[in-house]
C-alpha cells in the first residue's frame, strides 16, 4: 500500500521552466553565445550541470560548469521575484497526502539554491517535507534512478510503497527504474511520451483517485 509520495519540483509543483529557460539564454548571451529554448528541451529534469554543459557541448563551448550556473541561478533569483506561483492542485494535492498521513519527500535534479528560491517564491515551507533531496546529493541524476532511491530511504520506506510525481521524461524513467509507482503531469511533456507512468494527469487538480488509493 501507499506510504509515501516523493515529489518532483519544477514541473510539478511551480512552473518554472520558462524562467530557467530565459536565465540560460541570457547567461549563454554574456557569453557571446546565441541559444534558443528548444535547445534545452532534451535536458529537461536532468538537473542544471545536464541542462547548461549539454546545451553548451552541443555548440562546442568549454565551460566551467560551477561558475556558468551560479551566474544563471543569479540571474533566474532575479527574474522570478514575485513571479512565480503554484501550479494548479499543487497546494491541495499535497494536503490531501498529509491528511492521508502519508511521508512526503521532495527530490529535485536542481541545486539547493533554486529549491530554496522556489519553495519561498511560491510560498510553500520545507517543513512540509519529511526529507528534500537535490541535485547535490547525487552524482548521477534523472534519468539514473539514483535520487529517488535515495529519498525512499530518507523516509525510511521500500520503493514499493512509494509514489513519485513527475512531468518529465527522466524522471519517470527515473522513478520507475527505482522501484516506484508513477504519476506524471502532462505540464512539459505530451502524455504520449509519459506513456511509462502509472498513471497520466492534466494537472495535480485531476489526479484519479485511485492514485492515493492503493
Amino acid at each position: 500500500m501507499i506510504k509515501g509520495v516523493l515529489f518532483d519540483m519544477d514541473g510539478v509543483l511551480v512552473d518554472s521552466e520558462t524562467f530557467i529557460c530565459k536565465a540560460a539564454i541570457m547567461m549563454f548571451s554574456e557569453l557571446g553565445l546565441s541559444v534558443s529554448a528548444e535547445d534545452f528541451q532534451p535536458f529537461v529534469g536532468m538537473g542544471e550541470n545536464k541542462y547548461l554543459g549539454g546545451v553548451a557541448a552541443r555548440h562546442g563551448l568549454n565551460v566551467d560548469i560551477e561558475k556558468v550556473k551560479a551566474r544563471t541561478y543569479g540571474i533566474y533569483e532575479e527574474i522570478v521575484r514575485g513571479r512565480l506561483l503554484p501550479l494548479p492542485g499543487a497546494n491541495e494535492f499535497i494536503k490531501k497526502c498529509i491528511n492521508k498521513d502519508l511521508r512526503l519527500a521532495l527530490a529535485t535534479s536542481a541545486d539547493r539554491i533554486k529549491m530554496e528560491v522556489n519553495l519561498k517564491e511560491i510560498g510553500l515551507s520545507p517543513e512540509l517535507f519529511h526529507s528534500i533531496i537535490t541535485g547535490l546529493d547525487v552524482k548521477r541524476k534523472k534519468p539514473f534512478p539514483d535520487i529517488y532511491s535515495k529519498a525512499v530511504k530518507s523516509l525510511g520506506l521500500i520503493p514499493g510503497n512509494c509514489l513519485v510525481v513527475e512531468d518529465a521524461v527522466s524522471g519517470i524513467k527515473a522513478g520507475k527504474e527505482a522501484g516506484c509507482r508513477c504519476l506524471a503531469v502532462t505540464s512539459s511533456f505530451d502524455a504520449a511520451l509519459l506513456k511509462d507512468a502509472d498513471w497520466i494527469c492534466e494537472s495535480l487538480l485531476n489526479v484519479p483517485e485511485e492514485v492515493l488509493n492503493w
